[in-house]
């Protein structure tokens, strides 16, 4: 299994990099996302690959961040759901928007990527609603060095340091999801109100995360 390369990006398509990884040329696909974010042709990257293997083909789909490509293989355990329809997702929504949309069960937002219609969007919602808390929980804070490819001395694009500026955020819905826990609530349930609450209050720190996800969570009447 090839879980990650780090090499000098040889050429650029659509939809994929050639990554010349010690004179071999590794064609990896990714997301409109993680390409626009990496350096350009005769720069270094790092990008964590997942192999798919089939009887005639061979494909490699890399991802910014070991959290990204777990989101990956997540989605694609979802029948309908295959690799360049999971990075269509990843790449219209990312992964904090597709477990936003996962835990509240907003298909609208599910349908916004390429592809992607109404029923398929409601499987992913109810296929996924127990299985995405815990990479919500424990997956949300990335470190810098997962959040930005070696660049060989150049800055990272703006993509990558978004997400390396969004931690914070991260470390909240990871503490208040951990709280929610210990108090008893189920997964699902955490995640769906801690993911309203932050739609509500993007920035919120963690007290106020939970504050607002106990209200959302109290019994109405």
């Amino acid at each position: 299994m090839i879980g990650k390369l780090t090499g000098v990006i040889d050429s650029r398509g659509p939809d994929h990099v050639l990554l010349d990884v010690g004179g071999v040329g590794y064609v990896v696909h990714v997301s409109e996302r993680t390409l626009s974010a990496l350096p350009g042709s005769g720069e270094v990257a790092a990008l964590y690959t997942d192999l798919v293997v089939r009887e005639d083909l061979l494909q490699l789909f890399g991802f910014p961040d070991p959290l990204e490509k777990e989101w990956h293989r997540l989605l694609t355990s979802v029948q309908g759901v295959g690799a360049k329809m999971s990075l269509a997702l990843l790449g219209t929504l990312g992964p904090e928007g597709v477990a936003r949309a996962i835990a509240l069960g907003d298909g609208r937002a599910l349908r916004g990527a390429p592809g992607v219609g109404p029923k398929l969007a409601q499987r992913i919602a109810h296929e996924l609603k127990d299985k995405a808390p815990a990479l919500m929980g424990a997956g949300t804070v990335r470190s810098a060095a997962a959040a930005r490819p070696a660049t060989n001395g150049r800055a990272a694009a703006p993509a990558m340091q978004v997400a390396e500026a969004g931690t914070p955020v991260g470390q909240a819905v990871s503490e208040a999801m951990s709280a929610l826990g210990n108090l008893g609530y189920a997964p699902a349930d955490a995640a769906r109100a801690v993911a309203e609450a932050q739609e509500d209050t993007p920035e919120a720190d963690t007290p106020a995360l939970i504050r607002a996800a106990l209200r959302l969570l109290a019994p109405k009447g």
